[in-house]
């Protein structure tokens, strides 16, 4: 069963975005490439830093993917 928490682009460095989570602080942020979060979410790198975005973990506790937030996701 996965688990489903709210995640925002602080900022992108080159081909890497800066995430946080509830899992993860500023201090420590999540670092995935850019391409990754264009093609599952669909917003154009130029639109990413401050996105809030829905990351969808496994079971294993790894990010499966990340998705648009529509405000209908259910998280707060």
């Amino acid at each position: 069963m996965s688990e489903r928490i709210r995640a925002r682009v602080l900022l992108l460095i080159g081909d890497e975005a800066e995430l946080t989570t509830e899992h993860r602080g500023a201090e420590d942020p999540e670092r995935v490439p850019v391409g990754r979060l264009v093609a599952e979410t669909g917003i154009p790198r130029a639109r990413l830093v401050g996105a809030d975005l829905v990351a969808v973990i496994d079971d294993a506790g790894e990010v499966e993917r990340f998705e648009r937030t529509d405000g209908t996701d259910g998280l707060r």
